[in-house]
Formats: C-alpha cells, structure tokens, sequence
C-alpha cells in the first residue's frame, strides 16, 4: 500500500488538491434522481415503498420509466466521479473519489445524510476503474437474483465475494473493495437480519408496489 499513497502524493496534482476533489465527488454523489423525480410527481420516495432512496423503489413507487432514470443517473454519478480521475490523474485518486462518491450518495449532506445504498453508484465508479471487476460482481447479483428472486441477496453475496475478486486484479482491489464492501452491507444491515429470519420479500415486477416494505437498492 505505500505505493498507493505515493501515487496519490506525486500524481499530476498534490494531494492538497486532492481534498477538494474529494469533497465535490462527495458532493456529486449528493445527487439523488429518485428523491429529485419523487418531488416531481410530488412523492417522497423516502416515505414511500421501502423508504430507500434508490433505483428499485423508484421502480415501486414512481413506474418503470422513472426507475430506469434513477438508475442511470446513478451509474453515471459514479462514471462520471471516477473516469476522468482514473484516466488523468491515478488509479489511487480514482479510487479515493470514487467511495467518496459512494458515500456522498448513501448519506447525502443535502437530503439530511439519508439516501439510497449506493449499488448503482458502486457498478459506476467500477466501471470506471476496472469494468471486468464490475461485471463480475454483477454477473454475481444476476445469478442470484434470477435464482431466488431476492435483490439484496444478490447484492450481499457479491459484496461478500468483492474481496477475493479483487485480488484477480491487482494488489490494491482488495483492500478497496473491502471498503466499498462494507459500506454496501452496513447500509444493508436490515436486509441481512431479514435474510437470516427468511423475512426478505421477493423481487415483484410491479411498478408501484408501495405496501412492500423491503429495503433494497
């Protein structure tokens, strides 16, 4: 790891400026498309459904057009964060950006640090750095969740299998996506309790089902 902060300390800029790009990365991540259409069609999605500021209760609660909006706006953010870093400055400085953008969407300064749980930002900001790794991890949520019908499932046991695939590429992943890991599974610790009592619901296709209380991105 010290190379890791040596980059982030000789790169293209110091690391002083580093600290402001991190803070508007945070702030990127701000930028919650599904409480921001929800005002539109005068709903709070934090309300409503399973109350997560994410792409499948805006699916729930809002219709699909607006669910597939919410979840490209949501790769994007982290696209758009971590790209741009990785390609012109480092790897270590995209990845740094890249869980402040996570984080910058799961606890929103300015929607009152509550926001979605960050599994669409995560596939962005690993697209950006390593699209191997991401279509991995999602080739992992996909299988499980065509296989039990359970989101949050899938998205655990990929979080829980980001670890070892990192080390397919390179020394830093995994320590990395350890990171990102765990602020996956924090944010889904409900579901997790949910899992263990066999209470998790299952993924429903309809598009505003707002008596289903599962929480899930």
């Amino acid at each position: 790891m010290p190379a890791f902060f040596e980059q982030l300390t000789t790169g293209p800029v110091s690391a002083w400026w580093l600290i402001p790009i991190a803070i508007a990365s945070y702030f990127v991540g701000n930028i919650n498309p599904a409480i921001l259409l929800g005002r539109i069609y005068g709903v709070d999605v934090r309300a409503e459904g399973s109350g997560n500021a994410g792409t499948t209760n805006a699916l729930r609660t809002l219709g699909k057009k607006s669910g597939a909006i919410v979840f490209a706006v949501d790769v994007l953010k982290g696209v758009l964060v971590a790209l741009p870093l990785t390609q012109l400055l480092s790897l270590a400085a995209g990845m740094v950006c890249g869980v402040c953008v996570i984080i910058g969407h799961m606890w929103p300064a300015v929607f009152g640090f509550r926001g979605g749980k960050g599994v669409a930002t995560t596939f962005g900001v690993l697209l950006a750095v390593q699209p191997l790794l991401a279509l991995l991890l999602i080739g992992i949520v996909i299988v499980i969740v065509a296989l039990t019908r359970r989101v949050s499932l899938g998205v655990c046991l990929a979080a829980l299998l980001a670890v070892p695939a990192g080390l397919l590429f390179g020394s830093w992943y995994p320590a990395w996506m350890a990171v990102i890991a765990a602020l996956v599974l924090i944010k889904h610790r409900a579901n997790i309790v949910r899992i263990f009592h066999g209470e998790e619901a299952k993924l429903s296709f309809g598009t505003r089902d707002k008596k289903n209380t599962e929480e899930r991105e």
